[in-house]
């Protein structure tokens, strides 16, 4: 299929051919008929990506903050790489449209396939002829509405949502600042609402069109035309509400906002205009200064977006899906009229022409729609669809591989830890073919396949695992597919390397297991690399041997997470804990040479930061300090190992010592952090190549999995949890 995407590095715009999305659980697989552009959002995006770095970095500076906490976490270089990478992608555009449900997903019953829908979301409703969109994200169009117009519900519900925070009330006076697109549905919706509006914009075709819209009088807010009209509608007192739908970087909007409102009125912030209040208007006045969250509550919360938990109505009457069927009803019934807002229809084909026009100013426009080609064809609805001891049963094993033949990968998940942890070092390796890359997202797949050379992109994982040619799977997807996908590709007879957690939960572990023992394939490595790091390595090495029980105390300044991310989304994800704690486990029992035998762990109210004790079978043990409550300034990873007399000591794998009868002390090299990443896919490929033994015996992989599972045990008993059957 094809798709708008633009590389935010060059600022370069394509139609790319990229994967059809699948049609997961809880979504519906829709062919799009119609998507409007946003001539403000998309074109800003659009003009960020063709300014230089530098550029870039100003108009952005919360990115650039995080760069600075990333450097300051993973050193220049990983930073570096990171960034660059993600850079150097095409992103989506878009997020408004029409379309024709094609396929239904598992858990989806309030549509059917043929059903016309309108889409949000800029991850959903994208510039593609298909998208998989989440329940809460879709409704259906009523049936007198025409699609290009269904295709405004999107916009519509932004413009709703900011003229919900103003709270109009009827016979009110209100003042719309900016008539853009936004601006234009603002002035509809207040007139809708019995409110009288003044409207403010440079541009006179845009006063024009706002007063045969409904608007009482409108003008340059440079002139005296608008003071004129909001003293005469409102005896000299002023307006009751703002609304700010402008753009750019000028102050005035937020001054004449605070000349023209009335005592305590109430000033409403849609677009993104520059907000430097002048402290002493908006004091004097108390003016009550809201902001609208995009298209209304539910917006960022991917409980609801992504997992259609609706909020229950008499606790939030409307939420952004609520306010979207809301705006099609309004324009279905005539209370809205968006046909006059439509300035130009283009055919999707002509889509990078036409952005080229929007940013040159040879179309000027209020609303662009694109037009999709119709498609012929019958849409089909999709079907819904202890430690343990390893047992490795006499199925079918691995697949053979030829001796001579590159070994042939494949990638399951494209997020940012594949595409700036592993891929980088795939890429050109000897004996190595990046066969296939799969994702759920058609642009990821894409992106992958661009700039690590893969030789096929696609969203058939079924394809993937059914190709004799395909040597092993690496699997990089969120947690909570990890231990299904693993269990797939090993009853597959395909070679695995999954990143950790391995499983989420005892009963995914034991799936996993049951595939080995059905298979015969233990063929499987869990991306714990710490232990292949080479300052460990070596520090492990000028340690030597040990003939006493050891302590250990590692201590992880984890740091707090991003609002949004989806390590929060502990119901399906698990806790952060459960996500990575195999990391330090397995490096702690690597240092050990043996698996722990029990767990005991106590936690900070509200569990987010741990203290877990392992103990070895030789009396040694293990402190592991996971830590969320720590400044970012301080190393996130730093360990200690005494025995025998001797102390090793790791500083965030930028330096290490030994202490004994002499000193040892590594070069410091403080701008790299290897955490032995190529080593460890170095390892894996030999194995993969040769049929020789995997790097890390399954028993251990087996369980540290079971090590850091039981954590979540230890905590709820109060009591240490023993690990039957751990050597």
């Amino acid at each position: 299929m094809k798709q708008v995407v633009q590389n935010y590095k060059t600022g370069e715009l394509a139609v790319l051919d990229v994967p059809v999305p699948g049609c997961k659980p809880g979504g519906v697989l829709v062919r799009t008929s119609y998507s409007l552009i946003s001539t403000g959002t998309e074109l800003m995006k659009v003009s960020e990506a063709g300014m230089s770095m530098l550029g870039k970095a100003r108009s952005r500076p919360d990115q650039v903050a995080k760069v600075m906490q990333s450097v300051a976490t993973n050193g220049i270089p990983a930073t570096y790489q990171k960034v660059m990478g993600k850079l150097d992608s095409y992103t989506p555009l878009g997020y408004s449209l029409c379309g024709v449900v094609e396929q239904v997903g598992p858990g989806v019953d309030d549509v059917k396939v043929g059903d016309v829908v309108a889409c949000a979301g800029n991850e959903h409703a994208l510039h593609a002829e298909l998208n998989w969109v989440p329940k809460n994200l879709y409704v259906k169009v009523p049936e007198s509405l025409a699609p290009r117009h269904a295709a405004f519900g999107t916009v519509g519900s932004i413009a709703m949502q900011g003229v919900r925070q103003g709270e109009p009330q009827l016979g009110e006076v209100a003042l719309v600042i900016g008539l853009g697109l936004i601006g234009q549905l603002v002035v509809q919706l207040l007139t809708a609402a019995g409110v009288r509006v003044v409207g403010a914009d440079p541009d006179p075709s845009r006063c024009e069109l706002a007063e045969r819209l409904g608007a009482v009088a409108c003008g340059d807010p440079a002139s005296t035309a608008v003071e004129a009209a909001v003293a005469e509608l409102t005896d000299g007192h002023g307006v009751d509400q703002v609304y700010l739908a402008a753009g750019g970087g000028s102050n005035q909007p937020v001054e004449l906002a605070a000349r023209l409102c009335r005592d305590r009125g109430r000033v409403v912030d849609i677009g993104k205009c520059r907000l430097d209040l002048p402290w002493n208007a908006y004091y004097e006045k108390e003016l009550d200064v809201r902001f609208s969250r995009s298209y209304g509550p539910g917006r960022y919360d991917p409980e609801y977006e992504l997992e259609g938990r609706d909020y229950p109505i008499g606790y939030v009457r409307w939420t952004e899906r609520r306010n979207l069927a809301c705006f099609l009803d309004l324009v279905a019934r005539g209370r809205v009229d968006v046909e006059p807002l439509v300035s130009h229809v283009a055919d999707f084909d002509d889509a990078v022409e036409t952005y080229r026009r929007l940013k040159d100013g040879d179309l000027k426009a209020v609303a662009v729609l694109f037009r999709y080609p119709e498609h012929e064809g019958e849409a089909q609805a999709a079907p819904a669809v202890a430690v343990p001891a390893v047992r490795r049963g006499g199925g079918v094993p691995a697949q053979a591989r030829p001796a001579k033949r590159p070994v042939r990968l494949a990638f399951v998940g494209a997020g940012n830890y594949a595409t700036s942890m592993l891929l980088p070092h795939l890429v050109g390796r000897d004996g190595v073919e990046l066969s296939t890359v799969v994702t759920t997202t058609a642009l990821s797949a894409a992106n992958a396949q661009r700039k690590f050379g893969f030789a096929e992109a696609t969203t058939d994982l079924d394809a993937v695992l059914g190709d004799p040619s395909v040597d092993a799977v690496f699997v990089v997807t969120r947690h909570s597919s990890h231990a299904e996908l693993t269990r797939k590709a090993l009853l597959a007879g395909k070679t695995v390397f999954v990143e950790k957690p391995l499983a989420l939960s005892e009963d995914e572990l034991a799936g996993v297991l049951a595939a080995v023992e059905e298979s015969g394939n233990d063929r499987l490595q869990v991306g714990f690399n710490r232990r292949f790091a080479p300052l460990l390595q070596e520090a492990r090495k000028r340690f030597g041997d040990r003939t006493g029980p050891a302590n250990l105390r590692y201590l992880v300044n984890a740091g707090r997470l991003q609002h949004g991310s989806w390590y929060l989304q502990q119901g399906t994800e698990g806790s952060r804990f459960a996500g990575e704690g195999g990391h330090f486990i397995d490096t702690a029992s690597w240092l050990l040479g043996a698996d722990p035998v029990s767990v005991y762990a106590v936690a900070t109210s509200g569990q987010d930061d741990l203290q877990v004790v392992l103990r070895y079978p030789d009396g040694s043990t293990a402190t592991l300090s996971y830590v969320t409550t720590g400044p970012s300034s301080f190393p996130k990873e730093t360990l200690d190992l005494v025995a025998d007399g001797k102390v090793l000591r790791l500083d965030d794998f930028v330096r290490a010592s030994v202490y004994g009868t002499k000193r040892w002390v590594s070069s410091r090299l403080p701008q790299a952090r290897d955490k032995g990443q190529n080593a460890e896919l170095a390892a894996f490929v030999k194995a993969v190549r040769t049929g020789g033994p995997m790097p890390v015996p399954l028993e251990s992989l087996v369980a540290t999995t079971a090590a850091t599972l039981a954590v979540r045990a230890a905590l709820a008993g109060g009591a240490p949890v023993t690990l039957a059957g751990a050597r």
